[in-house]
């Protein structure tokens, strides 16, 4: 019974001494993971704009907006100001 209580005893230490070596390593390079993330988060976000941010982006289309219907003026709005086509 004392060998499976020491047996436990030191699985228990190996963890803890895992856990506190772990929390020393993030806390040490807590600045290059930070900036990886970043980096990957960045790409990421440029990524999904399709060709990145050098001019493919569509800058005033006004067609692409609705247009209002021809009473616009007429026609009440449904309340904290907007208007019901």
């Amino acid at each position: 019974m004392q060998k499976i209580i020491n047996v436990v005893a030191v699985a228990s230490g190996l963890v803890s001494v895992a856990v506190v070596a772990s929390g020393i390593f993030v806390y040490v390079n807590r600045d290059s993971i930070v900036d990886g993330i970043k980096s990957q988060a960045i790409e990421a976000v440029t990524g999904s704009l399709g060709g990145g941010l050098g001019g493919d982006l569509p800058v005033g289309t006004p067609d692409l907006a609705p247009t209002p219907p021809a009473d616009a003026a007429a026609v009440p709005s449904g309340g904290l100001g907007v208007p019901t086509f």
